[in-house]
């Protein structure tokens, strides 16, 4: 079966004035309209194709990329309201649909939402929701504290930052832990910290078991390092806006902070910036 909302690798059929036919292993087909077709196939080859309905409810292939996976998460622009509900850019021709008894508030045009992309079983279309928490089961967890993950940061709450881990389960990243700028819709990488009894799961954006810094500014210089190869173009020379840019802190604060890395020997002070040792 030629599943919708997924990518699936076909094989080309036939070849029509419209564009080519794809198939699967159960004799299903599914049109790739000329649009998307690469300029050199025969058939019998291959090819690797996203699906999903078009404005009449057919299946259809394309070769463009979503910006979400069915089951997955993702956070995506609204293109379009309506008296039905709303309408998402997912980067396909037709906008996603968002039914209003699946949003979390009412959505407003131009602005971007944590969404969930689901199947309606009855009608076989696909749909979006803003309402994540009820696709994220803190269940039969696979991790062990200390593994890096992939996050989505979700929303913000007074303790912190909910935060989806390998598109699957809950996390809170706290706000205390946060050392450098964050928004939602971020993705990134952070590591398992506790794994409560209630299934609750604290999340760090730093790997766990490097040491915490009692200086905020020394904190959040090591995290770039350890972000960014580890090296930071910037010296005692270089001007307040350039620091600022970065950090978002003075030149004092961050010549401070970085005479503190260095005497406790996490550093070396180099022509050209600084490095990790």
């Amino acid at each position: 079966m030629i599943e919708i909302g997924k990518y699936q690798t076909l094989k080309i059929l036939r070849d029509t004035s419209i564009g080519i036919y794809l198939g699967d292993e159960d004799g299903e087909e599914v049109l790739l309209p000329n649009k998307y077709c690469p300029e050199e196939s025969n058939i019998g080859d291959e090819l690797h194709v996203f699906v999903y309905l078009d404005y009449a409810e057919r299946k259809i292939a394309t070769n463009l990329e979503p910006r979400i996976l069915l089951h997955e998460f993702a956070y995506l622009q609204v293109a379009a309201t309506s008296d039905v509900g709303a309408f998402l850019d997912w980067g396909l021709e037709k906008d996603l649909f968002v039914p209003f008894r699946e949003q979390q508030q009412r959505m407003v045009e131009r602005e971007w939402y944590v969404v969930y992309l689901d199947l309606d079983q009855t009608s076989q279309r696909l749909y979006a929701s803003s309402k994540i928490d009820k696709f994220l089961k803190n269940v039969d967890l696979p991790y062990k504290e200390g593994e890096e993950v992939s996050l989505l940061i979700a929303k913000k709450s007074e303790l912190g930052y909910t935060v989806i881990i390998n598109q699957q389960h809950q996390g809170i990243v706290y706000d205390n832990e946060v050392f450098s700028n964050i928004n939602i819709g971020d993705e990134t990488h952070g590591y398992i910290k506790t794994i409560r009894p209630d299934q609750k799961i604290d999340v760090s954006l730093s790997p766990i078991g490097y040491r915490q810094f009692n200086d905020v500014n020394s904190q959040l210089i090591y995290e770039y390092l350890i972000e960014n190869n580890g090296f930071l173009p910037l010296t005692d020379k270089s001007s307040p806006v350039e620091i600022y840019a970065i950090f978002g802190i003075s030149k004092k604060a961050f010549k401070k902070a970085v005479g503190s890395l260095y005497k406790e020997r996490k550093i070396t002070i180099e022509t050209d910036g600084i490095k990790k040792t």
